[in-house]
């Protein structure tokens, strides 16, 4: 099964990403043929200058190689490295009614947030179509608020099919429903926009200040623990099985520790489970090249498919 996923170059990326959209992708490569790119066409509707986004970018492709994208497994590009997707998204455009536009969830949201309504913000979704559809991708794993741009592709595509004949293939949503909302220091869902967030790589020293400003309630020491609703707790979970799960839930009960231990704790298990990733991340930092000629291959593997889909397209709508 052919499954994609898109990667915005936004900047460091923190234990919300990690379990949200990471790690779950390093285990999909395992079972399925996965292509990821990523996305800095989107992210020029948020970038704020060209150097900026720039090393963003960079910044996530050593990222997520060193989590564990591996290029002999999954095709790994960056999004501006295949044009075809915007001939495509130009041409698709013509099949997508302004009401589908409108009720899109996203820009709304995102107008609301302050974010300038620009129409590569109001036509993001088509973009997104063009992503999916060039590759003949048959599953696509987004967050539940990314649900109706999936759904918007299949409308878009359904309407290209029905005029031209079966050109593209219909893709799903692939949504993990376990994936809990993760909880930033102050208690709110992990986001960089929020300040509230564990960055992946930190040096050791900051992680464990980072972790010591995470909001706890004020039960003194030698007094038990309520392990629900803790945050420490809550993100500590993120890293134990059920068996780790009980041990940690009965040292809250005891008394015997305090949210400082707990922290420490914490600081600890992030360390420990990010341990390969750092010493890949060293290894891919000081070999650019390497992931340069990574980023190469997997852009002339994508762009040999899109452009197999594209000559169908061009005929079915008569360009020369």
């Amino acid at each position: 099964m052919r499954v994609l996923t898109g990667i915005q170059a936004s900047g460091k990326l923190h234990l919300g990403n990690y379990f949200g959209a990471m790690k779950p992708m390093v285990e999909l490569q395992e079972e399925h043929e996965l292509f990821t790119f990523i996305a800095n066409y989107h992210s020029l509707t948020s970038s704020k200058d060209a150097a900026t986004l720039k090393q963003h970018t960079i910044d996530a492709a050593v990222d997520y190689l060193s989590i564990g994208i591996d290029p002999e497994k999954t095709t790994f590009w960056v999004q501006s490295d295949m044009p075809e997707v915007l001939e495509l998204y130009w041409i698709l455009s013509k099949f997508t009614p302004m009401g589908l536009l409108e009720r899109a969830h996203s820009y709304k949201d995102k107008v609301a947030k302050g974010i300038p309504a620009s129409h590569a913000l109001f036509s993001y979704p088509v973009l997104m179509a063009a992503d999916i559809l060039i590759l003949d991708t048959q599953k696509v794993p987004v967050g539940k608020d990314q649900i109706q741009h999936v759904e918007m592709t299949r409308d878009i595509a359904i309407k290209f099919n029905n005029e031209y004949g079966e050109i593209f293939t219909l893709p799903e949503h692939l949504v993990q429903e376990d994936v809990a909302t993760i909880p930033g220091i102050d208690g709110q869902k992990m986001s960089k926009s929020y300040d509230n967030a564990i960055d992946l790589f930190m040096e050791e020293k900051p992680l464990q200040k980072r972790c010591n400003k995470i909001i706890s309630s004020s039960t003194p020491l030698g007094e038990p623990l309520e392990y629900e609703g803790d945050n420490i707790y809550a993100l500590a979970s993120l890293f134990l099985n059920d068996e780790q799960k009980l041990e940690l839930q009965a040292r809250y009960k005891s008394g015997k520790e305090g949210y400082g231990h707990f922290k420490k704790y914490l600081k600890e298990l992030i360390w420990e489970e990010l341990g390969e990733a750092r010493e890949k991340r060293e290894y891919y930092l000081n070999h650019m090249d390497e992931v340069n000629d990574i980023l190469a291959q997997g852009a002339k593997k994508a762009r040999a498919i899109a452009h197999a889909k594209m000559s169908k397209v061009r005929e079915a709508v008569g360009l020369l």
